[in-house]
């Protein structure tokens, strides 16, 4: 019999594996299993261009409706996968239908975190970002002169409250800790981005930890703060963070530890299945991770796919992400995880880019409208070079004359 892979989870990881496989020469069936509704679609764009108007979903779509078929690619939508029955080596469907396979992909993702009932969450004009359903809802709320609440001041927390202004709209962000993008970037990073959203007419609160919110008629009209604080709110969107969707896997027995666990070849506790993307944490400089990035998902998946066919494969990323606010791009090269210190090098007021140091090793860097200095950070990061820090920081010195420590050398 022709052997099978099945791949839960229509996103990103998913798609990436299934083509993946059929490029490398893969002759079994591919079955791509995925619990919405819609053809495969880009889930960045959905804070961005999508919510904004200036795309339609069928611009969001991974590949084309018509490639599934010609890569002979059984594509399932709609479909809730209840549990792996892995003594059969089956998935089994809500419906009581069931598949069985040869190989098993968790391309499962992660889900947005919410509001607790205690705090209002269950009220109709509250929204997270995770689907395509999500974005077209919300897409209803964006008029001019409403008041949107942003709760969380992390990447999507933003770009949400950059595209709502541009459709005119008042927007108050809070931010419960001390300041915005604390998990994620710099102070030098952040104050940028304040200053930028508070140019554009945002309202930022931090320190500012939500209450309650007032609902009439299933709908938010207000939010309370701790401090007695109240902000009028036609629509709410909170964006706090992600889990990842781990319960299929939990269920299944398999090894769980913030995702699912998998070596470097993606594998997981069972050889025959994998996993990849949001879901899945892997092993990486010494310790286990997670990334929620377009990046990790494809070329996670590609390594899986690589796995299946046979081939020695370890996944070693040189992470990277990207956003969008009002005309600003950032673009991050590298994790900046146990930094001790950063160089910030100010080519001009809106073009900066921040480096993040471990003692003298280069390990990521945040470049503000500065696609030179992510491409060189990329490249440094990726052959293991690191920039002196002292030099970094003139814009006078051009990128390649900078002094470069090996990364070898200043280990050993």
């Amino acid at each position: 019999m022709k052997e099978s892979t099945v791949i839960v989870g229509s996103g990103q990881a998913g798609v990436s594996a299934a083509f993946k496989l059929r490029a490398l020469g893969y002759l079994g069936s591919i079955v791509l299993v995925g619990a919405e509704p819609d053809l495969p679609y880009h889930r960045p764009p959905l804070s961005k261009k999508y919510l904004a108007g200036l795309a339609d979903a069928q611009k969001l779509h991974i590949k084309h409706g018509k490639l599934y078929e010609s890569e002979s690619i059984d594509l399932l939508l709609d479909c809730h996968v209840a549990a792996i029955d892995r003594h059969r080596k089956a998935i089994e469907f809500a419906d009581g239908r069931s598949i069985t396979y040869d190989h098993l992909v968790l391309a499962t993702g992660s889900r947005s975190r919410t509001l607790s009932p205690e705090q209002g969450g269950q009220a109709s004009n509250i929204y997270t970002f995770r689907t395509l359903a999500d974005a077209w809802r919300l897409r209803r709320e964006m008029v001019q002169g409403r008041h949107l609440l942003v709760v969380g001041g992390g990447y999507i927390g933003l770009e949400t409250a950059a595209v709502a202004r541009g459709l005119g709209m008042d927007v108050t962000l809070i931010e419960r800790d001390s300041r915005i993008l604390g998990r994620v970037a710099a102070s030098e990073t952040a104050a940028y981005f304040r200053a930028l959203h508070r140019q554009h007419g945002v309202r930022i609160l931090e320190q500012a930890s939500l209450a309650c919110l007032d609902i009439r008629d299933r709908r938010v009209e207000a939010a309370r703060l701790m401090d007695g604080t109240v902000i009028k709110a036609d629509a709410v969107v909170v964006g706090v963070g992600v889990v990842p969707e781990t319960s299929l896997a939990e269920r299944a027995g398999l090894s769980v530890d913030n995702g699912i666990v998998v070596d470097s070849a993606g594998r997981t506790s069972d050889p025959s299945i994998y996993a990849a993307g949001d879901c899945a944490s892997f092993p990486f400089d010494a310790r286990r991770i997670r990334l929620e990035s377009v990046q990790n998902a494809v070329d996670m998946a590609e390594i899986v796919a690589l796995s299946i066919m046979g081939q020695t494969a370890y996944y070693r990323p040189i992470p990277w992400f990207w956003s969008d606010q009002y005309s600003t791009k950032l673009q991050i090269a590298g994790l900046n995880h146990g930094h001790t210190h950063v160089a910030l090098r100010r080519v001009s007021n809106s073009v900066i880019s921040v480096w993040y140091y471990d003692a003298q090793r280069l390990i990521a860097v945040d470049a503000i409208n500065d696609a030179k200095a992510f491409m060189t950070a990329k490249r440094w990061l990726s052959v293991g070079h690191s920039p002196v820090a002292e030099e970094i920081i003139d814009p006078a010195i051009p990128l390649n004359a900078v002094p470069l420590h090996d990364n070898v050398a200043l280990i050993n």
